[in-house]
C-alpha cells in the first residue's frame, strides 16, 4: 500500500518539479513516513522515478482507451476531435499526464533511453488503438485512404498539437488544432 502512495505523491512531485527538483524528503514527508523508509518500497530516487513512469504509460493508455469507449457511438469526425479537444484540455488538470509528457519530452540524461523505450511502447499502442477506430470506420472517410495512413496523419496532428501545447499559448494552440482540424478532415473526407 505504502509503495503505491509514494507513487502518487512522487507523480506530483516530479510533475511539478522535474526529477532534479524533486525532493524524496518531501515524498516521504507527505505520505507520512521517514525519508530511509521509501528505501524498504524503492532502492532509490531512480527506482521510483522510473517506477512512476511506466505507471503513468499504462495511466495515460487507459484514459485514452476509456475515452474511445466512451464516445463510441459518435462519428469519426467527433470522436477524434473531441479526442484532441479533451486530451489537450487534460494537461493543466491531471498530474499523470503533465509527468508523462514533461518526462517524454525532457527526459533526465541518465534515464534517456528508458524513457524512449517507455514512449515507443506508449506510441505504438496508441498507434494500434486508433488503427482500429479507423479500421471500424472505413465508410466514414475517403475509400482512397487507408485506415494507417488516415490514423499516422491524425496521430502526426496530435503530435504536433502536444508540441504547441508544451510550448506554446492557449491561444496559438486553439487557432492550429482548428486549423488543422479542418485541413485534416477535408482531406480525408474528398
Amino acid at each position: 500500500m505504502k509503495s503505491n502512495q509514494l507513487k502518487e505523491v512522487a507523480l506530483i512531485q516530479f510533475a511539478l518539479h522535474g526529477y532534479q527538483g524533486a525532493s524524496l524528503a518531501a515524498i516521504a514527508d507527505e505520505v507520512g513516513i521517514k525519508k530511509q523508509s521509501i528505501y524498504a518500497h524503492f532502492k532509490n530516487k531512480e527506482d521510483l522515478f522510473i517506477s512512476t513512469f511506466n505507471d503513468s504509460i499504462r495511466n495515460e493508455l487507459e484514459v485514452i482507451k476509456r475515452f474511445l469507449l466512451e464516445k463510441h457511438s459518435l462519428s469519426l469526425n467527433e470522436i477524434l476531435y473531441s479526442f484532441l479537444m479533451e486530451y489537450l484540455d487534460r494537461y493543466q488538470k491531471d498530474h499523470n499526464m503533465s509527468f508523462f509528457m514533461r518526462t517524454c519530452f525532457f527526459p533526465p540524461l541518465q534515464f534517456e533511453e528508458q524513457i524512449k523505450s517507455g514512449s515507443n511502447t506508449f506510441v505504438n499502442e496508441l498507434e494500434t488503438v486508433f488503427l482500429d477506430v479507423f479500421d471500424e470506420r472505413k465508410d466514414e472517410y475517403n475509400s482512397n485512404i487507408d485506415p494507417d495512413t488516415a490514423m499516422l496523419s491524425f496521430l502526426t496532428i496530435f503530435d504536433g498539437l502536444l508540441v504547441e501545447m508544451l510550448y506554446g499559448f492557449p491561444d496559438r494552440l486553439e487557432k492550429r488544432l482548428t486549423s488543422s482540424w479542418d485541413i485534416y478532415w477535408k482531406g480525408i473526407t474528398k
